[in-house]
């Protein structure tokens, strides 16, 4: 299976030798996607007007994102898997990274937006978020940071953490209607 990772790694991260013209959107996806995600994601505060149902869904997505990279500094200290650039898989297209390669936290942070709209039955919205996802997820394996299993990691971690603050964090509870009404 590692043959596999290692193998769609490399095939994803030559594309950069033979569509040249990718490059850079992809330096840029990978350095700018996720916080402008974020700041989409923030803006759903002020744009959804007061709409506490709105508000709600904008604090789950950012409790998912914050768990999902808790679960991934977790993990962090278990795993020790090195960069594809550090094992020789993968050319790097910009600045080597210092913390081990599984899981991917710009697919934990992408992901979890995605996850925790599409538990609160917020289809467009995920359908939307999901392209900036796909983009941020791919760019991490054609840059050469990351395999293409630390991007499926950080998806499952995402998922788990997406999972979790929508068991718990419920809508229209005291502290949900506290939180939907600042500012």
């Amino acid at each position: 299976m590692m043959n596999l990772d290692a193998e769609v790694t490399h095939w994803i991260n030559s594309l950069a030798a033979s569509v040249p013209f990718l490059e850079g959107p992809m330096i840029l996806v990978t350095k700018v996607g996720v916080p402008l995600l974020v700041l989409l994601v923030a803006m759903r505060w002020w744009l959804g007007g007061r709409s506490r149902p709105e508000r709600h869904v904008t604090v789950a997505c950012g409790l998912s994102f914050t768990l999902g990279l808790a679960f991934n500094q977790l993990i962090l200290l278990l795993v020790h898997r090195a960069r594809p650039y550090d094992a020789g898989v993968t050319q790097l297209l910009i600045a080597p990274s210092t913390d081990p390669s599984f899981p991917s936290d710009h697919a934990t942070a992408a992901c979890a937006v995605v996850f925790a709209c599409l538990l609160h039955l917020r289809l467009r919205l995920a359908l939307w978020f999901s392209i900036g996802a796909l983009l941020v997820t791919f760019s991490r394996v054609y840059v050469g940071t990351h395999y293409v299993g630390d991007v499926l990691g950080g998806m499952v971690t995402a998922l788990i953490a997406a999972a979790l603050v929508r068991a718990a964090y419920r809508e229209s509870t005291t502290v949900d209607k506290w939180v939907t009404g600042i500012l």
